[in-house]
């Protein structure tokens, strides 16, 4: 256990080191400023409405930060659809990020080692809730663009939904570097905008039950992403932006949540984007929004709300701190049950109206190009709260209590053969023996993995591939962290930090092509399901980009897909 608490030390500063600081080799810009020489430029301001927005000058980026894009959801508001703001009027600093949104505590079940629970618990404040203070009153979004962008520029626009189970996580967060974005593509020459909100997250945002689909107030995290979208769309000239030509863009809860931008509203887009980047996420297999009742109903028992004759009612004027207390208690990503996450998007008959993969089969998607890709280990940092399973009846019970309760025996059964009890085929992947945290440990990360990241992006590559333009990559990288491998979120380094991602995204944006008017690297070729390639980034000198076959794991995949039909989570 102590060399696990080592490894994720070792993980958690690699992938924090890598993207917030990413200039080891100093990013040399033509004509940025020199405080030693010249005198400090004047602060930027852009006029919305009846208003004056006052940013921030970073190197050669401005930033406008904290900007409100709805009524605050609270008192009357709270588990509401968000309200969009009335004009905007008078003078508004705009050089210091909004709030987070509330955060869930991150906690390890009992039998896993107390210091390691701490560690993961400082992980995730130091890469999501660091930066700023949480609170209801959340709903802002950022704007940074190239200094001397103007309203005549009409640049390409890229949206960044940020990622955290839809339990935590911010757009203030320094993981998220926009200064590095935006002067990466100046120097390319393609200079692109960039913009981030925050959106209810947890129980605020992805309340569950038959009460919230009666109210029809469910995923209101996604209604807020939809809101800052339209508010994009609105005011994005003003920045420099053409709003014609904008991409989302999302990682783990945000690439789900790109996903579902794009299967909702039968597809249609509404002029609101034109592209998707989806890294560790695509529609994931959630059924009815009644499957969160046991939630819901913990919850108001714990405000004492089921004392009341309106529970949701109730819910909406109970102290902050009340339900915030209440809420903390319900399980996190952390938790034994580990991805079968207490709060996330479901079936509201809203925003969405079937499954996500149904949705997908149905052909209610918006058809715009999109990148989409995995980390080759993506359920191993998950899986640690699993290391108590011993025996394959074990993970059979497992999958039954928690994943895939109406499954049938032989369904289950079926499920495990798919991922045998050999740790040699178990993730991180191509390690061998080594990793084994606990005799299922592997093979429980191969599989958690599978159901919530690959299967999606497969299953989704493969029924669009051949009628809209996309790509796939594999990131193979850090696979020399203990235990954990190439695990979950090990990509941001690259797309944030001095990676090639990041140069394909930039070219993708402007061109919806990652290859761009001049080329990157070696060629990175559209998805064919009859001859599936992905690009990889792997640890090498030599070669740290290759084009892959992508039929990995193909049967077991196939058959996760076809079980997500039949019985989403």
């Amino acid at each position: 256990m102590a060399k696990l608490r080592v490894s994720l030390v070792i993980f958690a500063l690699r992938v924090f080191t890598a993207v917030a600081h990413p200039s080891m080799v100093p990013l040399v810009v033509p004509g940025a400023f020199n405080e030693e020489t010249q005198a400090a430029p004047p602060p930027p301001t852009i006029k919305l409405d009846d208003a004056i927005f006052t940013g921030k000058i970073v190197g050669q980026a401005a930033h406008f930060l904290g900007i409100p894009f709805a009524e605050a959801p609270i008192n009357g508001l709270r588990f509401r659809q968000p309200v969009p703001l009335g004009p905007y009027q008078g003078n508004h600093d705009a050089t210091a990020y909004g709030k987070s949104c509330p955060q869930q505590p991150m906690n390890l079940p009992s039998w896993v080692d107390s210091d390691l629970s701490k560690i993961l618990n400082g992980v995730v404040n130091t890469m999501f809730d660091a930066m700023t203070p949480s609170d209801e009153d959340c709903l802002t979004l950022n704007v940074v663009k190239p200094s001397d962008a103007d309203q005549d520029s009409k640049l390409p626009v890229v949206i960044w939904i940020f990622g955290g189970g839809f339990e935590i996580g911010g757009s203030a967060s320094v993981v998220y570097d926009a200064k590095g974005i935006i002067e990466r593509s100046i120097a390319l020459r393609e200079p692109i905008i960039y913009v981030s909100m925050n959106y209810r997250i947890s129980a605020f945002g992805f309340l569950a039950g038959k009460e919230v689909k009666e109210a029809g107030v469910g995923n209101l995290g996604l209604q807020d992403q939809r809101l800052a979208m339209r508010w994009v769309r609105k005011y994005i000239t003003q920045f420099g932006g053409d709003p014609d030509k904008v991409t989302i863009w999302g990682e783990s809860a945000g690439a789900i949540s790109t996903s579902l931008h794009m299967v909702t509203n039968g597809g249609d887009t509404e002029g609101l984007f034109r592209g998707a980047i989806m890294q560790s996420g695509g529609p994931i297999p959630v059924g009815d929004i009644e499957h969160g009742q046991q939630y819901y109903d913990a919850i108001v028992k714990d405000t004492g709300c089921h004392r009341s004759n309106d529970t949701l009612e109730c819910l909406r004027t109970v102290p902050y701190q009340t339900l915030k207390r209440a809420v903390d208690k319900s399980p996190n990503f952390f938790a034994h049950q580990a991805l079968v996450l207490a709060w996330l998007p479901r079936v509201d008959g809203i925003f969405l109206k079937a499954p996500p993969q149904h949705l997908v089969l149905q052909g209610s998607v918006a058809n715009v190009p999109f990148i989409s890709g995995n980390c080759d280990d993506e359920g191993s940092l998950f899986s640690i709260s699993t290391i108590n399973i011993s025996t394959t009846g074990q993970l059979h019970d497992y999958f039954k209590l928690y994943m895939l309760p109406e499954a049938t025996d032989p369904e289950l059964d079926l499920l495990l053969r798919h991922y045998p009890d050999d740790l040699r085929a178990g993730s991180p992947f191509d390690t061998g023996y080594r990793n084994a945290l606990g005799p299922q440990f592997k093979r429980v990360a191969a599989i958690l993995g599978d159901v919530v990241f690959h299967g999606p992006r497969r299953f989704f590559m493969k029924n669009r591939s051949d009628k809209q333009k996309t790509w796939a990559f594999i990131h193979k990288r850090m696979k020399d962290t203990p235990f954990i491998g190439s695990a979950h979120a090990t990509d941001l380094p690259n797309s944030f930090g001095n990676g090639e991602l990041r140069d394909y995204m930039i070219h993708f944006v402007n061109n919806l092509d990652p290859n761009g008017k001049r080329g990157l690297g070696i060629p990175w070729p559209q998805y064919d399901v009859t001859n599936p390639k992905a690009i990889v980034f792997q640890d090498s000198a030599f070669w740290p980009i290759k084009l892959g076959d992508d039929n990995y794991r193909h049967d077991a995949l196939e058959f996760i897909a076809n079980l997500s039909l039949i019985h989403p989570m």
